[in-house]
């Protein structure tokens, strides 16, 4: 098969709204593996890297995580108010750097030992943003202050320490449908032991 830069040509990139992130509309000829060259039509949302992690505290057998508004959900009517793992942009930062940052913020939980887990597109038919996911083991003594986010950016972050079990159950009861705390529950329902 040919390399992806035969078989790909960028035709036009047109801005279509520059503000919280980019849209843009793209037009592309692709040719097929048949050979057939077809003009297509997207549009792609142009999100900054992300990182997110799960906090865990094995003695008492919870996880961290927060809850908060997310208009999208509201929007299309599922909980306004989202069950997640603490996460953010990575803002110009190294992944490590940017979740610490981001668990202190969103959780109060100050981080030790960050261990990468996989990176992944979450949306990769319209939207760039790759996400860094990270797992910590914290205990009590970690949790040096309340968290709930940064009043500067109007973040009004509940923190929601819940057994990992019961978690994992509330996927199932549609109480959590955060794609990237899913996966991240489900790793450590597979990795249990080396959590």
């Amino acid at each position: 098969m040919s390399d992806v830069n035969d078989r790909v040509k960028i035709v036009s990139d047109t801005t279509l709204s520059q503000g919280w992130t980019r849209l843009s509309d793209y037009q592309l000829d692709y040719t097929d593996r048949n050979g057939e060259t077809q003009r297509i039509k997207r549009e792609v949302f142009h999100r900054t890297p992300a990182a997110c992690i799960l906090l865990y505290d094995r003695e008492r057998d919870i996880v961290v995580l927060v809850k908060q508004f997310r208009l999208p959900a509201h929007l299309i009517g599922e909980p306004s108010f989202m069950i997640e793992v603490p996460a953010g942009l990575l803002d110009g930062e190294d992944a490590e750097d940017a979740i610490r940052r981001e668990a202190m913020e969103e959780t109060g939980y100050r981080i030790r030992d960050v261990r990468f887990v996989f990176k992944a597109l979450t949306s990769p038919g319209s939207v760039t943003e790759v996400i860094h996911f990270f797992h910590a083991s914290i205990d009590l003594s970690d949790r040096i202050n309340e968290g709930g986010g940064l009043a500067d950016e109007h973040e009004d972050i509940e923190v929601l320490e819940l057994p990992l079990d019961k978690a994992v159950t509330m996927i199932t009861d549609g109480e959590i449908i955060d794609a990237k705390t899913i996966m991240l529950l489900q790793w450590a329902v597979l990795n249990r032991a080396a959590l």
